[in-house]
């Protein structure tokens, strides 16, 4: 992952892994490789979420719309849809080939995270995050994979930005004012992608500070602005033209409103520690953690002061010496503020006790923390090994080195219990969906009502040959992100309806047919059934 040691061969300039660099390649590639094969195979299951980026990259691919955030949802942005959109272009709508970038940047995600390790705490122990991340559970790799919005791109663009203001410390940067105008385009971009990110926009702009104040108040912090102004500029723009109500901050309000009133704080630590924590973290299958599961969520505060008090040791220690040599504890500090804003952000929201599961992929950055969260555990078991501490100190030590053990293991159990049952319930699922748009697209009809997780999947799956309508379980209009699709099917004269067989609209949509049900064509096709009256059932007009 890191070259560490560039010799002389026979004339050539050939640079040299050292070991730990070694093994951390082999295992980053082990990840990559195991990623790749699931985004083969659609795994994890597609879903209308997931089509709305993908039709969005197709019109971007077209040169049909340029959009700036997620269709229906102004505050998401889009640039996973603009990184799809030429390789759509080139191939057509394909899950595969729209979740590719999402691939790339998850490599890009490792090799930053291997280099910033490296940097701030040690080659092996960098060595170990790298094999911790390549394992991948469902929760973990339909975060990494899916193409839903912002996570799998800000990410990366964090841990570059930190690298870049460690290396303008340590004076490994050389173009130091592009490095700052770099700095603050990839936090307009990431900023203009998912707003969740914002704690850690916040703590990598102090650790800037630190590492190149002085160089700030020149030309280095105008080009810091203009790049942070031309990764937002999307989103200013859009917000500038959009109508009264409809802007970001706006809808974001609302929609955080809509949460209702908040739990008590000892439900929402619950889910927000016990369960969305070792979720996020890849500890547990996506259906929820058991009991036993939960300890790293008990853990994690703890983890969180202890490297916290540990930098604060170092930077004390160190006073006096270069900024070179103390950016190390500060970026430690900037890592443990990132993850306790972000956990303090999202146990506040009423969704942290309300719906844990459904949730904890907001808690996936964390992953951006995991090494200066480690650290502490790592040095404790290095010294009992070592043998350079008491008998308080081996036993914390081999307490630590028990910790890592079960860390390391509790994910690979994860890992291999969703390959053993979990790929293979995504591909029944994903060829149901598959096999429902191979019919509409060859017999119609081609104009249908379905609900929401049926609608953009299904115009996805079928390179919007067939346009779908999205109504909810009552038979009356849903949550239609596409306007063009709702309208083009409200104009049929003879609209189909797509439904689950047996579901609560299905019931419905009998009830509503009467005695036109016995002369309706109706077919089932894997666990969908579709109707095809000869005169429209809309029951809100």
């Amino acid at each position: 992952m890191v070259v560490s040691q560039p010799v002389q061969d026979r004339g050539r300039w050939r640079p040299r892994l050292d070991r730990p660099a070694l093994v951390a390649l082999l295992l980053g590639l082990v990840g990559i490789v195991y990623r790749l094969v699931l985004t083969l195979l659609t795994v994890p299951v597609s879903n209308s979420d997931e089509a709305t980026f993908g039709l969005a990259a197709l019109h971007i691919a077209q040169g049909r719309a340029h959009p700036v955030f997620l269709y229906g949802q102004r505050y998401m942005g889009m640039l996973e849809s603009y990184l799809a959109a030429p390789l759509i272009a080139l191939s057509g709508p394909s899950w595969p080939v729209l979740r590719l970038p999402m691939l790339v940047l998850y490599a890009v995600f490792l090799y930053l995270i291997h280099r910033l390790t490296r940097r701030i705490c040690s080659p092996w122990f960098a060595t170990f995050v790298v094999g911790l991340l390549a394992l991948g559970p469902e929760r973990v790799v339909r975060d990494q994979l899916t193409v839903v919005g912002g996570r799998p791109e800000v990410k990366p663009a964090v841990l570059l930005m930190l690298l870049i203001a460690v290396g303008l410390a340590t004076g490994t940067v050389r173009r130091r004012r592009l490095a700052v105008g770099l700095f603050g385009l990839l936090g307009g971009l990431a900023l203009w992608s998912d707003w969740l990110i914002v704690p850690y926009l916040a703590v990598a702009g102090l650790l800037l500070l630190y590492a190149a104040r002085r160089e700030l108040l020149g030309w280095a912090g105008a080009l810091l602005v203009a790049g942070f102004a031309a990764g937002v500029a999307p989103m200013i723009r859009d917000n500038l033209v959009a109508p009264p109500g409809q802007d970001s901050l706006s809808v974001f309000r609302e929609i955080s409103s809509r949460a209702g009133p908040a739990p008590p704080w000892s439900q929402r630590l619950h889910g927000g520690l016990l369960e969305g924590v070792p979720l996020a973290g890849g500890l547990c299958p996506i259906g929820g953690c058991a009991r036993w599961q939960e300890w790293f969520g008990v853990l994690y505060p703890v983890l969180l002061v202890a490297a916290a008090a540990l930098a604060l040791v170092f930077y004390r220690r160190t006073a006096g010496a270069p900024r070179g040599v103390r950016i190390r504890p500060v970026a430690h500090l900037a890592l443990i503020a990132g993850a306790a804003l972000t956990l303090l952000s999202y146990v506040r929201s009423p969704l942290a006790a309300t719906d844990p599961l459904g949730n904890a992929r907001y808690l996936s950055v964390l992953q951006i923390s995991l090494p200066a969260v480690l650290w502490p555990l790592w040095l404790a078991a290095l010294a009992c090994w070592r043998g350079t501490v008491g008998a308080l100190g081996r036993l914390t030590g081999a307490l630590a080195t028990a910790l890592l053990a079960a860390l390391a293991a509790t994910s690979l159990a994860a890992t291999v219990l969703f390959v053993a049952t979990g790929v293979g319930a995504s591909r029944i699922e994903e060829r149901r969906a598959r096999d429902l748009a191979a019919v509409l697209r060859a017999d119609g009809p081609h104009e249908v009502y379905g609900d929401y997780w049926i609608c953009n999947r299904l115009v996805f799956n079928t390179g919007e040959e067939v346009v779908c309508g999205v109504l909810d379980d009552a038979l009356t209009p849903g949550q239609n992100r596409y306007l063009p699709y709702w309208r083009k099917v409200g104009r049929a004269p003879r609209p189909g309806y797509v439904v689950e067989a047996g579901s609560t609209a299905d019931r419905r949509l009998r009830r509503l047919l009467g005695d036109r049900l016995d002369s309706t064509p109706v077919r089932d096709v894997g666990g969908y059934r579709v109707y095809h009256p000869e005169t429209p059932v809309r029951p809100w007009r």
